[in-house]
């Protein structure tokens, strides 16, 4: 079996390509499973500032392979189906769920780099990366009311903290797809680009290029944002200043930008 994900990693940039061209990147079971395995590798990595994902051949993500919404739609699926809602210990996600929360809770920056497709499941992960930079081409949309069914990979969360709660309805209700352009337009995406996996490799090593310390600080204060109140909200954002303040990395960056020199950064402890 092909291994379905690649992940490389240089100059403090990973890269994670879904490897399943042939499929357009569908999700199957082993899909599920390395997409896991990689996003608990590189969030172990202090050496990773920023995470690229991708899509190998014509497509970032067709969804879910074909063959499980088969099984689902045989007697009895609802066993066939019990692994994707396994839980683990401690973790809010469960397993399917993992395939795309694992980026949004990776400490380092996420960027999705989206051409061709990037239907229901794939969205989803798509959506659970910090940026989006798409190709003006790529169609997205939020499939799985076609199949019966609602998004279930995170990314009813998503949809609510990115577009406006009637958008999130028109698209869920309806499978509607939109073109790399519109989704910039509602909110779905960051930015189009004619190649979006450049435009997202070169904002990946300008994220770098900053102390890491300070942006994995302010990934975490704005994924909180809205789900504290504002007295929890604005001590969070004090404790995270506080850790950051005369400590090496924060230091480097200072003298840094006086001295109109590249900083050298270290590694988060």
């Amino acid at each position: 079996m092909a291994e379905r994900v690649r992940v490389a990693v240089a100059g403090g940039i990973a890269e994670v390509r879904l490897n399943r061209p042939e499929k357009l990147n569908a999700l199957d079971v082993p899909m599920f499973e390395a997409l896991v395995s990689a996003g608990k590798q590189l969030a172990a990595d202090r050496s990773v500032r920023c995470v690229v994902l991708s899509g190998a051949g014509r497509a970032f993500c067709a969804g879910l392979d074909l063959a499980l919404f088969a099984a689902m739609a045989q007697p009895g699926a609802g066993g066939r189906a019990r692994g994707l809602f396994a839980r683990e210990l401690g973790n809010p996600a469960n397993f399917a769920q993992r395939a795309a929360y694992v980026w949004t809770a990776m400490p380092a920056p996420v960027i999705a780099a989206v051409h061709g497709v990037a239907f229901g499941a794939g969205l989803q992960i798509a959506l659970a990366a910090d940026l989006r930079i798409v190709a003006p081409d790529a169609r997205l949309a939020v499939l799985e009311v076609r199949w019966g069914l609602i998004p279930d990979l995170t990314g009813s969360q998503a949809l609510r903290r990115l577009v406006p709660l009637d958008v999130a309805k028109e698209l869920t209700f309806t499978g509607r797809e939109v073109s790399g352009e519109e989704a910039v337009r509602l909110g779905l995406a960051t930015r189009v680009s004619e190649q979006p996996l450049e435009d997202a490799l070169a904002l990946a090593r300008e994220i770098a290029a900053r102390s890491p310390d300070a942006v994995r600080a302010a990934k975490k204060l704005l994924n909180s944002a809205g789900f504290l109140g504002l007295e929890e909200g604005l001590r969070l954002e004090e404790e995270l200043q506080r850790s950051l303040i005369a400590k090496p990395n924060q230091i480097e960056a200072a003298r840094a930008n006086l001295e109109r020199r590249e900083a050298r950064f270290t590694d988060p402890e």
